[in-house]
């Protein structure tokens, strides 16, 4: 970026880049921040700080990549625990994390209720940063999920993307700053949508994996999980887990002559594959996760839950490539 304007070709680095927070003044989701982000290779999307600094809407060179919900964006003052109150309030966006002490079906463990997807995207976030450095833009801040007399964990989150590129690098770093060890889950919700998802598009997955599928209707799509269809009225989503593989996956529609990649930390060593035709809910979701998002009480039960002892760290992240 510096060298451009030391050669004078441009006198405001606003010409190439945009960054900069807005709110939202209408809707339901009326007083939401956005932190937009738009590069000079073609890459825009929507950081929202106010719901722990996942992502919203994204587009590659002027088209839609991103998946949203028919509910759109949300304010965190409309999500509420209960059982099912998720499906009126789950926006999609290209980022949704889950977690961070459950993900999965809402869920009892141990006496204490646990919502589907565990409450973190209603966390807003603190120490928000936006700047641009060189020719990186990077947006970082800080989450925090804690109880009275109870667990105390902090996420600090960084986004590094490239001024002349269209890529989103997302590292994590979790702490649990309890004087006790506590049980964490960790999925992110990555959403991916038409026109980059549609019947001419594919995912390519590495050949070596193990996969499972979650429920008996997701195994009558074994051996299909990788194309898709036109839409479909009212179909049931298929939903598969994929294992012991290199911790990359694509998404590749010739029809726009566009891939995503998504690689991933060796700390989410499994990747939940979702997959909805339905008409009005055509997703697919490629989601790195440290479980197998049954619910804090069922991976518990699974021996499958992960723990942070007092004052230990984990590193996780992802990175999102267009081209």
């Amino acid at each position: 970026m510096n060298e451009i304007l030391k050669r004078g070709y441009i006198g405001n680095p606003a010409q190439l880049v945009t960054l900069r927070r807005v709110t939202i003044n209408e809707g339901r989701a009326k007083g939401t921040e956005i932190i937009e982000v738009k590069t000079a290779g073609g890459l825009e999307l929507d950081i929202l700080p106010d719901a722990g600094l996942d992502i919203g809407q994204c587009r590659y060179k002027g088209v839609n990549m991103s998946w949203m919900s028919k509910n759109g964006y949300d304010n965190p003052a409309v999500i509420v625990p209960y059982e099912t109150e998720f499906v009126n309030t789950f926006p999609g966006g290209l980022l949704y994390t889950c977690g961070l002490r459950s993900a999965g079906p809402a869920n009892r463990d141990k006496g204490e209720w646990h919502p589907l997807h565990g409450r973190y995207h209603s966390l807003a976030a603190e120490q928000v940063c936006a700047e641009i450095e060189n020719n990186e833009i990077v947006v970082k801040g800080t989450i925090r999920e804690t109880a009275l007399f109870g667990h105390v964990l902090e996420l600090r989150r960084e986004y590094r993307i490239p001024v002349f590129g269209a890529q989103i690098a997302l590292r994590d770093k979790l702490t649990n700053l309890a004087h006790q060890s506590e049980e964490y889950q960790l999925l992110y919700h990555c959403n991916f949508g038409w026109p980059l998802v549609s019947a001419e598009a594919r995912v390519e997955l590495p050949e070596a994996r193990k996969t499972t599928p979650r429920t008996p209707f997701a195994a009558t799509g074994l051996g299909q999980e990788t194309t898709f269809t036109e839409p479909v009225p009212g179909e049931e989503e298929r939903v598969f887990f994929h294992e012991d593989m290199e911790h990359r996956a694509s998404i590749v529609n010739p029809a726009i002559n566009t891939r995503m990649t998504i690689t991933w930390s060796d700390t989410l060593p499994i990747l939940s594959h979702w997959r909805s035709m339905a008409s009005g809910d055509y997703v697919c979701g490629l989601e790195p996760s440290n479980s197998y998002i049954m619910g804090r009480a069922e991976e518990r039960k699974n021996g499958t839950l992960p723990v942070l002892k007092p004052f230990e760290s984990v590193e996780t992240g992802l990175t999102i490539t267009f081209e």
